[in-house]
C-alpha cells in the first residue's frame, strides 16, 4: 500500500519479502473481513493468536530449537508492517513476539526457554509485560509491586495499569520489587503463568480513545505464589538491567508501526482526493491538496529512509538507546501531523467513523505516550549532547 516508490532496502532480504507477501495474504484473507466486528465489540477472538501461530507469524526470531523459525528483526518488522498496512493496528503481537518473546530468550535459562518459547510460538501462550502501575507511569525506579521470599519462592503482591494483551494474556512478565532497599537493583522480572494462578485476577478492559479492540487492561496480583523458577534468569535484581537493554528494539518496533500507518494513511488519502470531487473537478486538482500531499510524501520518504537505517543497524547490533529514541519520537510524532493533514483533505467524511482515516486518526495518539513517552525520548537525547 506505499506511495512512496523508494528501491527495496537493504534488510529486505528475498527471504523478508516473501515472509511479507504471505503474511499480507494470510492478514487479508483471515483477519480484515473482521476487523470492522472486532473494533464493533472492543475486543479481536482468542484464536487469532493460534492463527497467527500456526501461519508463522508470531516470533519469528526465535530459534528453531524453541520452535521458531531462526529469523531476525526484520522478519518480525515485516509482519508489523502487513499488520498496521492492513489497519489491525490493535493486535498485540508485536510486544508478544518482539518484547516478551526476546526477554525469555536473552535472559532466561535454558529450562525457562524451552518451557514458554515453544508455546509463545504458537499462539498457545499469550505474552504480555506488566510494567505501568497507577501513579508511576514510566518512572521504573517507582514500581511499587513487590515479590517477596516465601519459602524458597515468592509471594507477589500488586496491581498493574494500561497492560496490552491484559485480557487475553496467559503468560505475564511481571515487573516487581524483590528488594525494597537495593534502588534500581533491587527490582526482577517475575513471570506469572496466569491459569489455576490463585489470587491473579484480570480487572476491567480499559476504554481508551483509540485501539479498540486492543484488550488493554488492569491486572491484579493479591498474594500470588510463585516458584523460584519463575524468576526470569538466575539471580535477583537483574530486572531493570533487562528492561533497559531490550529498550532499543521496544522503541524500534513502535517506530516500524508508525511509519507503517503513515504510508497506508497517504495512500488512503491519495486514492480519495483522485475519485472526490468539488466544484467541478478532483479534489487532487486543487493546488492545496496538491502541496499537502507533496509535504507529507516528503516527510514520509526521509522518515522510511531513516526508518530503514536504524532496522540495518539493529541487524548490525549497533542501534544504540540515542538513535532508538530519536526514530520513535521523530516517527511517531510525523505520524499525527501527517494523519492530521491527510484527515483533513478527506473533509467531513474524514470525521465519519464509517472511514479508516478516522480511527487511524485516533489509534495513532497514544503512540506518542507509550513505550516511554516522546517526552522521556527527548531527556534521553540530550544527555548525549
Amino acid at each position: 500500500m506505499s506511495t512512496l516508490n523508494l528501491p527495496s532496502p537493504g534488510w529486505m532480504t528475498e527471504d523478508v519479502v516473501l515472509l511479507e507477501e504471505q503474511a499480507r495474504r494470510f492478514i487479508t484473507a483471515e483477519y480484515v473481513p473482521q476487523l470492522e466486528a472486532w473494533n464493533e465489540e472492543g475486543m479481536y477472538d482468542r484464536d487469532v493468536w493460534t492463527r497467527a501461530g500456526a501461519a508463522g507469524l508470531l516470533c519469528p526470531a526465535i530459534p528453531e530449537q524453541y520452535g521458531g523459525a531462526g529469523g531476525t528483526f526484520a522478519h518480525e518488522a515485516v509482519i508489523i508492517r502487513e499488520l498496521s498496512l492492513a489497519g489491525f493496528d490493535a493486535f498485540g503481537a508485536p510486544l508478544h513476539s518482539g518484547i516478551v518473546a526476546p526477554y525469555i530468550l536473552h535472559y532466561g535459562t535454558q529450562e525457562q526457554k524451552r518451557r514458554w518459547l515453544p508455546g509463545l510460538v504458537s499462539g498457545e501462550l499469550v505474552g504480555a509485560v506488566a510494567m505501568s502501575e497507577p501513579g508511576t507511569g514510566s518512572d521504573l525506579q517507582g514500581v511499587r509491586t513487590t515479590a517477596n521470599k516465601s519459602g524458597n519462592g515468592y509471594v507477589l503482591n500488586g496491581s498493574k495499569t494500561f497492560i496490552t494483551n491484559g485480557q487475553h494474556a496467559n503468560l505475564i512478565v511481571v515487573v516487581a520489587r524483590t528488594d525494597a532497599s537495593a534502588g534500581s537493583k533491587g527490582i526482577s522480572l517475575m513471570m506469572v503463568e496466569t491459569e489455576n494462578a490463585s489470587g491473579f485476577r484480570r480487572g476491567r478492559k480499559l476504554k481508551k480513545l483509540g485501539m479498540d479492540a486492543a484488550d488493554t487492561s488492569e491486572l491484579f496480583f493479591d498474594d500470588v505464589k510463585l516458584p523460584p523458577e519463575n524468576l526470569l534468569g538466575s539471580e535477583e535484581g537483574q530486572g531493570f538491567a533487562q528492561l533497559m537493554n531490550d529498550l532499543p528494539r521496544e522503541r524500534l518496533i513502535v517506530a516500524v508501526h508508525a511509519q507503517a500507518m503513515i504510508e497506508r494513511a497517504l495512500a488512503l488519502t491519495i486514492d480519495y482526493v483522485k475519485q472526490r470531487r468539488a466544484f467541478g473537478k478532483a479534489i487532487i486538482d486543487f493546488q492545496n491538496s496538491q502541496f499537502i500531499l507533496a509535504e507529507c510524501k516528503s516527510e514520509a520518504t526521509i522518515a522510511r529512509v531513516f526508518h530503514d537505517h536504524c532496522i540495518e543497524r539493529y541487524l548490525a547490533g549497533t542501534l544504540d538507546t540515542v538513535t532508538a529514541s530519536m526514530a520513535k519520537y521523530w516517527i511517531t510524532d510525523l505520524q499525527g501531523k501527517i494523519i492530521d493533514r491527510c484527515l483533513q483533505l478527506f473533509g467531513g467524511y474524514g470525521y465519519m467513523e464509517e472511514f479508516p482515516i478516522s480511527r487511524m486518526y485516533r489509534d495513532a495518539r497514544v503512540m506518542r505516550i507509550y513505550a516511554g513517552t516522546n517526552e522521556i525520548m527527548k531527556l534521553l537525547i540530550a544527555r548525549s549532547l
